[in-house]
């Protein structure tokens, strides 16, 4: 019997993961997150990483069921920067701003823990998927911001939201700027024989 963790809290994630696993637990890592890389594809590797292994360690136990845990890590980078979840208010406007009429990348990392015949395994990759910003006035701008969405958000917008109407195209996975590469996970899970 397989047993499947999240190792996330993110509602996106869960609604990803379900596309691809029908039954799954949620255990969100509670571990400082530590990056020791630069590069924004090593990031998400490294953090991923760092998630999946705290929690498929604390949930190993003794039976027979075999266990999966699944940790992910997404980061917005523009012009070489990192953008995380904006401070407040004045750093969501910043970071939107920053974003208008511009393209950027969304990397995302996920790293599988798994045990098979007593042995513990994992594998870890990354996606990236570039996307395309319009041009956006400081007033779209400002009413943005005050929807409170990009509050929680790497890189200050959820392109499944109000945003979206200023994405004029991706090249890429979709989902994986929602935080979670559907299509790649389904295949590397497939071709680790843990579906």
């Amino acid at each position: 019997m397989m047993r499947y963790i999240l190792a996330s809290g993110s509602p996106r994630r869960k609604e990803l993961l379900a596309k691809v696993v029908p039954d799954f637990e949620i255990i969100p890592a509670t571990g400082e997150e530590n990056a020791t890389k630069e590069l924004p594809a090593e990031i998400v590797e490294e953090l991923s990483f760092q998630k999946a292994s705290e929690i498929f360690h604390k949930n190993l136990t003794d039976t027979a069921d075999q266990l999966v845990v699944i940790g992910s890590d997404t980061v917005v980078s523009y012009n070489h920067k990192i953008l995380g979840k904006p401070a407040d208010e004045d750093d969501a406007a910043r970071m939107v701003s920053m974003l208008s009429g511009r393209d950027h990348d969304v990397f995302s990392g996920v790293t599988c823990f798994y045990n098979r015949d007593g042995k513990e395994e994992s594998f870890t990759f990354s996606e990236q998927t570039r996307v395309h910003v319009a041009e956006m006035t400081q007033e779209e701008v400002a009413s943005y911001v005050a929807s409170g969405e990009p509050l929680d958000k790497a890189g200050a917008y959820g392109i499944q939201g109000l945003f979206a109407k200023y994405i004029t195209g991706i090249e890429g996975d979709y989902y994986n700027v929602m935080g979670l590469p559907v299509a790649r996970l389904y295949q590397e899970l497939k071709n680790h024989n843990l579906l």
